[in-house]
């Protein structure tokens, strides 16, 4: 154990669990005397599904079952990610009793060995992820609302200063967009006839002008907040009966990704970019609405429904670089099932959203 960041599973003792019950305060009297540990594995991390036994004269939460997970943040390629996620459930919104996030019982990052570790309430037995189930409009309700209680806390100019995090500039934009860019000609070489005949064209139209639209938004901080940036459905846990709580788990973001950006971009992700078709035509207007009517519940002010719309359409367009990503360095059949779906949703949201109009326009208004 280096800096107190746990860096593999022999390390979780008896007396190391029992300390960090009583630092978190779910344990008031006696000790844990024996666990189990279910091993499992992620992208970047190693995980324990941890069941604790107790002293009889235990006392506090005491909680049964608990999640363990430690990211090694060093991927390669000249990639990394650092403390964001220690930061999401420790720092960001402590001071949120309703935020839809796990209940944190210890964590922390060690900047001299990129790693990281968390302790988690388990809800394994209660919820499962959201791509376990079809989206209905109780879930679109519930999904807006969590992400409306998050962005509300860090909404606008006044909540980034407070959060010190300063809007992207024109270079990180740049290259979160470029970073993807290879991909087109990847994918429309071996997979054209998975495309509409104009999908072609209007991929290379968004990397062409799109960026723009997104760098003059950003010169008007009203929209944007901290932002999970990678809320797929596999980043969403749901109860396996009814929609409430919901969690958004998994804030990693990648050294080049959008981390304070506008909030419609989770809102885009986790609908435009992951719901069926039809399932999105029906359930997004009413779960945006939801979604701005309770931002205005959380102090939000300022901020109209049409800026809103006007800036889901732009974040849908955004769906086109996360899912030609995949392919950067080549065509990448391993994922293809995540990526092509992804894609086909994002474009067809274009289409029916007309999202092309906003860099059209921005891009006539510029001298």
């Amino acid at each position: 154990m280096q800096e107190n960041v746990v860096t593999n599973l022999e390390q979780v003792t008896i007396e190391w669990r029992t300390a960090v019950l009583y630092e978190s305060g779910a344990l008031s009297q006696g000790m844990v005397v024996g666990f189990d540990v279910t091993g499992g594995r992620g992208n970047w991390s190693e995980s324990g599904s941890l069941q604790l036994a107790y002293s009889p004269d235990a006392q506090g939460e005491r909680p049964s079952r608990l999640f363990l997970k430690l990211v090694n943040t060093d991927i390669g390629d000249e990639e990394s990610f650092g403390p964001s996620e220690v930061d999401y459930y420790r720092r960001d919104y402590v001071d949120v009793p309703d935020a839809p996030l796990l209940r944190c019982y210890h964590g922390g990052y060690a900047a001299t060995i990129r790693r990281y570790h968390l302790l988690l309430e388990d809800v394994s037995a209660s919820h499962q992820v959201a791509c376990d189930q079809p989206p209905t409009l109780a879930y679109g309700l519930a999904l807006a609302e969590a992400f409306a209680i998050l962005h509300g806390r860090w909404w606008g100019a006044a909540g980034l200063a407070e959060a010190n995090a300063p809007l992207h500039d024109t270079a990180h934009i740049g290259r979160f967009v470029t970073i993807a860019e290879p991909g087109v000609a990847h994918i429309v070489r071996r997979v054209a006839n998975e495309l509409q005949p104009h999908w072609p064209a209007a991929m290379r139209d968004i990397f062409a002008r799109h960026p723009q639209a997104m760098i003059r938004r950003s010169q008007d901080a009203n929209g944007f907040t901290l932002i999970h940036g990678d809320a797929g459905c596999y980043n969403i846990m749901v109860p396996r009966d009814g929609v409430r709580p919901l969690y958004l788990i998994d804030r990693q973001p990648f050294d080049w990704s959008l981390t304070t950006w506008l909030g419609a971009y989770d809102l885009a992700y986790a609908i435009a970019m992951e719901w069926e078709i039809e399932a999105r035509r029906q359930w997004e207007q009413p779960s945006l609405r939801h979604y701005h009517e309770t931002l205005k519940q959380r102090g939000v002010q300022g901020y109209a429904w049409e800026q809103l719309w006007d800036d889901y359409r732009l974040c849908v367009a955004m769906g086109v670089y996360i899912a030609v990503e995949y392919c950067r360095g080549r065509h990448n059949p391993e994922t293809q099932w995540v990526w092509l779906p992804m894609l086909q949703k994002t474009l067809t949201a274009c289409d029916d959203l007309n999202c092309a109009e906003l860099w059209t326009q921005t891009n006539s208004e510029l001298p």
